[in-house]
């Protein structure tokens, strides 16, 4: 990929920072130790990590034919160990909960058994939870190419889209929700949605939404369904309130984990010292970008303002750059999501919006330009690289004392 460069000329303008001299506000309270944030990677340090055994291939699944057919279709030949032990778990009718890192095929691990069972049964439904728009919406184009053929409906609810389309989705025939909870809670409120034929829940990146404050919104809408049902849980980290859900709404679930560590293997990680100065800092964040390998960078600040301040000053440097973060629409949003997934653009910078869930493939490099709060959040930063066993690397600034 071609991509325009030239020296850094600083523009300077006052105010916001995409970091600035301080890590203001959640940087401020960063509880991570940066020695966390170094893992040099060789490749005898991939060879040691433990090997997962894959017991099943696709065709050994009792599953539909069908379903069979559309797995072939997508080129996936062998699970990844959370979909090996989930998915025959899930066709026995089994709750379960999978304890799994970002980028390891959960959705499949849900969505195969779910579909088989409404093939076999059209009266079952799924509502399934995911804790940002553009998980949810990813989630519904794995269901759409897993579910070619099939005539099974979905409904993707979710807020910052033309809302009248949800409604009328709702009104017609469906068997999944895909939704945000707090659009899916608007609906039930509005009592334009009704969970009392729903015989399955999926709780996606569980722990992210208790972390995003929507644990009583999960509460309420899990109440609506049915006592006979089936429910899936995947999450990354079992914290209380998690445990606490599935104690209160699971009914004696299996525990499927492949968790070996934090982060994968095959991400090097390393820390980079940055000046106080933000426009210090800005030359150093243009100094790596412009080295070539730098091809497909995914850059993390810590404020809205920061990160459109900062890809300006990109975009002046003739960095091709886009942003996403909540002041941007949705439309907005996934435009400058697929240029990046086209490599269109070098550098795709996010608010924390985009650390979970999305699943970008070939992300060459992970850059923490503002420290994120918490070692879990860098885990779940990070993960956009090194995915399906691809090499990756993340550099997180620190100020210089």
């Amino acid at each position: 990929m071609q991509h325009r460069r030239q020296h850094f000329h600083g523009h300077r303008h006052g105010g916001h920072g995409g970091g600035g001299h301080r890590q203001g506000g959640r940087g401020a309270h960063s509880t991570i130790d940066v020695r966390l944030l170094m893992n040099k990677v060789n490749s005898e340090a991939i060879i040691k990590e433990p090997e997962q055994i894959i017991k099943h291939k696709f065709e050994d699944f009792k599953i539909d034919p069908r379903i069979k057919s559309n797995i072939k279709m997508k080129g996936y030949m062998c699970p990844t160990p959370i979909q090996d032990q989930a998915i025959p778990v899930g066709l026995e009718g089994r709750d379960v909960i999978g304890l799994a890192n970002t980028g390891t095929g959960k959705t499949a691990a849900f969505l195969i058994p779910l579909l088989n069972k409404m093939l076999n049964n059209r009266a079952s439904r799924a509502i399934i939870l995911a804790p940002t728009r553009e998980l949810a919406m990813q989630i519904q184009d794995e269901l759409r190419e897993f579910a070619k053929g099939f005539n099974l409906n979905s409904v993707l609810c979710i807020g910052g889209s033309n809302i009248m389309q949800q409604i009328r989705g709702l009104k017609s025939h469906h068997n999944f929700v895909i939704g945000t909870p707090g659009r899916i809670i608007d609906f039930l409120k509005r009592k334009l949605l009704h969970l009392d034929y729903f015989d399955n829940v999926v709780l996606d990146e569980a722990d992210r939404m208790v972390d995003m404050g929507f644990i009583n919104d999960i509460r309420f809408i899990l109440s609506k369904l049915p006592f006979v049902r089936q429910s899936f849980f995947f999450t990354a980290t079992l914290e209380p309130k998690v445990e606490e859900l599935i104690r209160q709404f699971l009914k004696n679930p299996v525990k499927i984990s492949v968790k070996i560590r934090n982060t994968a293997a095959n991400i090097e990680q390393d820390i980079v010292h940055v000046p106080q100065d933000r426009m210090e800092k800005l030359k150093v964040l243009v100094s790596l970008l412009n080295q070539p390998d730098f091809d497909k960078v995914l850059i993390f600040g810590r404020t809205k303002h920061g990160v459109e301040h900062v890809v300006r000053d990109l975009l002046r440097c003739g960095i091709k750059a886009e942003s996403i973060h909540g002041n941007k629409s949705q439309n907005q949003r996934q435009r400058a999501l697929q240029k990046f997934k086209k490599g269109e653009i070098q550098v795709l910078m996010a608010t924390d919006v985009a650390a979970r869930g999305l699943d970008i493939s070939g992300v060459s490099h992970v850059i923490n330009y503002d420290l994120p709060a918490t070692y879990d959040d860098y885990v779940h930063r990070i993960g956009r690289t090194g995915r399906a066993d691809k090499r990756g690397k993340a550099l997180t600034f620190v100020t210089k004392n």
